[in-house]
């Protein structure tokens, strides 16, 4: 039998060329980015220990405990400290340093990226030979006073910035202004992975990131023959125990490269799923390939069970070619996944998030799951079809003509696929009217969607006989040729359906996310203008920084400007819950915000008194007049707050409203300002405007000048990541469904040869038999994508509803153009398959066709 797989194997290469195709797929993006994991992690590894070469210990201040002394809350790095750490036996050398973060302007005045832990500033702290060896000079010089600045060469680029070149950056605060002195280069993997680096003479940063004569970090270098544990150990000895620390220089590489990891680890989700699609589809186009490949062996294995073989030994055989071209697969699909790990970096850095080079790193890992998939995928699917090839009689040898499915296994199918279809369309219907998108809600509706195509799936050959005779009345326009190709594609229904699945499947998972992603999108848009009363938002760029108190006056002050009204955001407890409060001016909050209060108002907020909205009432069940025990920010107490008005849900209000004096005294950043809602004359919205809303506010590269359109538009983005999805699914599934047409009716025209040679001999031309061939792939093309478009559609309806108990405005809209793009797709894909098949039953002589036996 080992014989005999082998031999079908090489009899039938041509054939298994495309399962190999669809296997390989889904084992290059498994094993492509296992080995860009591991690669991606290796390479973060090694900058961040380049970083930390020279770097034994740092010592860093702790955090001082709430309540603490004065001189507890004060840094205990400072010069005195230093001097004491350098005469630890085994300490080389040691360098103060002020750390920190700034943000910064390209030369165009745009802010370069601006992301938490990705903009690192420090001091430049030249050693004894007027160097810093963390940052190598590129050109210029390092900065030696306060108005001066360095960048590193990504930054420089970045920016298109050049030595002389005026910079305006950002800290927490004011913006200043300084002139680019240097360009340096830097192991940081922060910088490296597509961050910003500054670097400011060791007096200016002291006075920006601690204080005048005190330091964040002290950096030590050991003395050849101590290791960097025995140091520590050292340097903790004669540190007060209560207001420093000390980290080894491998510990900060291990946590830096860590820290990086963690903020590109997301880049390995998508390729995963890419493979999980391509192998689900693509173990249809398996199935549909080892069924096709039994029923043409069907006398071939009846006369291996005539002369004796027994059932287990024929399903073996099946099993063990599957085997075969599974490590075939798995072996092409781990090289083309070394290929996509090498340029996935590339492709991935294109976003201004550059990540580390290096070389590949090949473990066990990623060659075990290319294994695993590759062969377990393969030898799973070609299951079915080996019990199907075991279950042949001997007497089938003597029979002639394939024969169709039973009545009774149609019935069969008929009742599993029912059996599948009404608890999948009861869960889905029975969620269209929950309006609660809760997470077992969501898990419901996934699970729902799940049996839903599992049942189109099983259902299929049975619709296959209506729906392609509906599709028929368009091919039969074609004549003679359309006829043929829609009698052949009812021939054999399962075939058609097996084959209709891959693209099926594809278009139902696109066709869901592109209903359930365009009404999501506008209901954000709706949701974001009708909560927004302001013409202009203007608001930090990152969570630990604020607006500048003193912008708000000059935004005010700014020609045109008819109310600025100033924003303090900060969090809201609520026993085990976590809300958002904004801190307002009720005077002015109606003028910049779009609220409908159901009871109440918001002009008796003030101390202690707050307003909510619906679903924090509910929540809470309070109403107004009622009492709501919260802590506000950093306040560590429960107060009881009365409740002045209830309005609707805002995503501009957020969960509650207070006065801003309140909110603001006990936000986590004292005083602060998190948005200026702007409104103007007239509601003008110009460049001019903008321009001087931006002067107003310094040109801060770390405050976003919004007007109305690019609010709603940046509140709606989110779903950018899932379109992009969707169209990616979309191709891969387009791909697969092609390969899986084409071997489909490469086979058919190998098994219609007689019947072909016998058109030709009646006088059917080449481009006839052509055309037939083609108008046989758009019907299958049709009759899958239009089954995928149903099951889509239906269950992006029934999760919509959940969205709607999450978002009033969210309303279902169809994305016409996106639809009709897919079904143009499908049927072009289908009509491009089948192209070489149609181009080689074209090629058939009459005359050795109709005498083939």
């Amino acid at each position: 039998m080992l014989k005999t797989a082998l031999r079908n194997l090489l009899a039938h290469k041509a054939r298994q060329i495309m399962t190999l195709l669809a296997v390989c797929l889904g084992v290059a993006f498994v094993s492509g980015t296992l080995v860009f994991a591991d690669s991606t992690a290796e390479a973060h590894r090694a900058a961040a220990s380049k970083s930390f070469a020279d770097i034994a210990v740092t010592v860093t201040a702790k955090t001082p405990p709430p309540g603490a002394a004065a001189h507890q809350r004060t840094s205990a790095l400072d010069d005195a400290l230093a001097r004491k750490l350098a005469a630890v036996p085994g300490v080389a050398a040691v360098r103060p340093s002020a750390d920190g973060s700034a943000a910064l302007n390209a030369a165009d005045g745009t802010p370069l990226r601006v992301a938490p832990g990705a903009n690192p500033a420090a001091g430049y702290v030249p050693g004894k030979d007027g160097k810093d060896s963390r940052y190598p000079l590129a050109e210029g010089r390092a900065p030696t006073h306060s108005g001066e600045l360095a960048v590193d060469r990504g930054t420089a680029a970045a920016g298109h910035l050049r030595i002389g070149d005026t910079i305006t950056l950002a800290t927490d605060g004011p913006v200043m202004t300084k002139r680019l002195v240097g360009i340096v280069t830097t192991d940081d993997t922060r910088v490296t992975a597509g961050g910003t680096l500054a670097l400011f003479d060791q007096a200016t940063a002291q006075k920006l990131f601690a204080s005048p004569g005190h330091y964040t970090g002290i950096d030590l270098s050991a003395a050849p023959g101590t290791d960097q544990f025995t140091l520590s150990r050292r340097v903790t000895g004669v540190l007060p125990a209560d207001r420093a620390e000390a980290t080894t220089g491998a510990a900060q590489a291990a946590q830096q490269a860590l820290y990086v990891g963690t903020l590109t680890r997301g880049y390995e989700k998508l390729p995963l799923v890419f493979a999980g699609v391509s192998l689900f589809i693509g173990s249809f186009l398996i199935i549909n390939t080892f069924t096709m490949l039994v029923s043409r062996r069907t006398r071939e294995i009846a006369l291996l069970r005539a002369i004796g073989a027994t059932r287990r030994q024929v399903s073996r055989s099946v099993l063990l070619e599957a085997l075969l071209v599974g490590l075939v697969a798995s072996a092409a699909g781990f090289l083309l996944g070394l290929g996509i790990a090498a340029v996935l970096p590339g492709i991935l850095s294109t976003d201004g998030n550059t990540l580390p080079q290096g070389p590949l790193v090949i473990g066990p890992r990623p060659v075990v799951a290319a294994l695993g998939v590759g062969v377990g995928v393969t030898v799973l699917a070609a299951w079915l079809p080996s019990r199907r090839a075991a279950k042949v009689a001997p007497i089938e040898a003597m029979r002639t003509t394939d024969q169709p499915p039973s009545a009774k296994r149609s019935r069969l199918r008929g009742v599993a696929g029912l059996v599948l279809l009404v608890p999948g369309a009861g869960v889905l219907v029975s969620l269209s009217g929950a309006k609660d998108a809760s997470e077992q809600n969501l898990q419901n509706a996934m699970f729902g969607c799940a049996l839903l195509v599992a049942a189109l799936i099983v259902l299929a050959p049975l619709l296959a006989a209506p729906m392609i005779r509906l599709t028929g009345r368009l091919t039969g326009r074609f004549g003679i040729t359309g006829r043929l190709a829609q009698r052949n594609a009812l021939r054999d229904p399962r075939r058609t359906a097996a084959t209709a699945a891959t693209l099926l499947i594809s278009t139902a998972l696109v066709a869901g996310l592109a209903v359930i992603g365009n009404s999501t999108g506008q209901a954000l848009d709706r949701q974001a203008a009708a909560g927004l009363g302001a013409d202009y938002v203007i608001s930090s760029r990152t969570p630990t920084t604020g607006v500048d108190p003193a912008a708000v006056r000059r935004v005010a002050g700014t020609s045109g400007v008819r109310t600025a009204s100033a924003v303090t955001d900060s969090t809201l407890f609520t026993g085990g819950a976590v809300r958002e409060i904004s801190g307002v001016d009720p005077r002015t909050v109606h003028d910049v915000m779009k609220l409908d209060f159901v009871s109440g108002s918001a002009k008796d907020l003030g101390p202690g008194r707050i307003a909510v909205s619906s679903t924090l009432a509910r929540a809470n069940g309070v109403t107004t007049g009622g009492h709501l025990t919260v802590r506000l920010g950093r306040n560590q107490e429960f107060n009881k707050y009365t409740v002045v008005g209830v309005y609707k849900d805002n995503p501009v209000a957020h969960d509650a409203l207070g006065a801003r004096t309140e909110v603001a005294h006990d936000s986590y950043l004292p005083g602060s300002v998190q948005r200026i809602l702007v409104r103007t004359d007239g509601g003008a919205v110009s460049a001019t405007t903008e321009d001087r809303l931006r002067t107003a506010v310094g040109n801060s590269p770390l405050l976003k000048v919004q007007d109305r359109q690019q609010f709603v538009h940046e509140a709606a983005g989110t779903m950018g990541n899932l379109l992009t999805l969707m169209y990616g699914m979309l191709a891969l599934g387009i791909v697969i469904a092609a390969l899986g047409i084409t071997n489909t009716l490469a086979m058919s025209v190998a098994e219609r040869t007689r019947e072909i040679g016998a058109l030709r001999a009646l006088g059917m031309d080449r481009s006839g038999i052509r055309r037939m061939i083609r108008l046989e792939a758009v019907t299958v093309a049709a009759f899958g994508t239009l089954l995928g478009l149903a099951g889509g559609l239906f269950g992006a309806w029934a999760v919509g509803s959940l969205a709607n108990g999450a978002m009033p405005q969210y309303r279902l809209a169809l994305p016409w153009g996106t639809l009709l793009l897919v079904c143009l797709l499908s049927l072009t894909i289908g009509a491009l398959a089948a192209t070489v098949p149609a181009h080689r039953a074209a090629g058939l002589s009459p005359l050795e066709a109709v005498a083939e036996v």
